[in-house]
């Protein structure tokens, strides 16, 4: 990474943006909003462990899950508008910085919790479409889950919103269904069983194995 960008960045983690994990070189890496901290805990643990018993059984390997990039950002985005004011001057900064960062990681699977980070992030990508919501329902966030797992391409920065709205008992809440731990169980399922296919068919392009 240049020295550059290296300066600018440690800047930003000198101004507050902070509580990182893993590293930047992986081709995972996990974006969440800093005032839904619980959501690592109570919805990517889950569906981490879906994905790798899928992994497993498939491949007969394991995710080295030590090295995947964690990074919270974007507590405070707005709402998606087709408007190019992105907010405040210091999160234009941060979306200019990390804008950079990402493109010179390169990172495969870049998966966001929430409707903010996702936002966020489509700012960092410069993904919004000139029509496009004017807010990121569970219903919508839901189809952009489904449009990026079908769309996904090894060869680019891959995209994948995850819901990220948990109570503190850990139920999910939302447009959809899944009041019961049933319901939640079979979403963190579905999702984890997904990600994992994408992972396993581009096994060979993703460095990411524990030898």
């Amino acid at each position: 990474m240049s020295s550059l960008v290296l300066d600018e960045y440690s800047q930003l983690l000198v101004e507050g943006i902070k509580n990182t994990a893993g590293v930047m070189s992986s081709p995972i890496w996990l974006l969440a909003n800093p005032k839904y901290a619980a959501a690592r805990h109570y919805i990517w643990t889950p569906i981490l462990e879906e994905i790798q018993d899928k992994v497993y059984r498939t491949l007969h390997a394991r995710i080295d899950t030590e090295n995947i990039y964690i990074k919270n950002v974007a507590s405070d985005i707005g709402i998606v508008s087709n408007s190019r004011n992105c907010g405040a001057e210091e999160r234009t900064k941060e979306i200019l910085i990390f804008r950079k960062i990402v493109r010179e990681c390169q990172p495969k699977i870049l998966i966001t919790f929430g409707n903010i980070t996702y936002e966020f992030v489509r700012r960092v990508l410069e993904l919004r479409p000139e029509n496009g919501p004017q807010y990121w329902s569970s219903t919508n966030l839901g189809n952009e889950f489904e449009r990026s797992i079908v769309d996904f391409d090894i060869n680019r920065i891959n995209v994948i919103p995850i819901h990220c709205r948990v109570m503190k008992s850990g139920k999910l809440f939302g447009d959809r269904n899944h009041s019961s731990w049933r319901g939640i169980e079979n979403y963190f399922h579905d999702i984890g069983s997904k990600i994992a296919d994408r992972i396993i068919e581009n096994k060979d392009s993703l460095k990411i194995w524990i030898e």
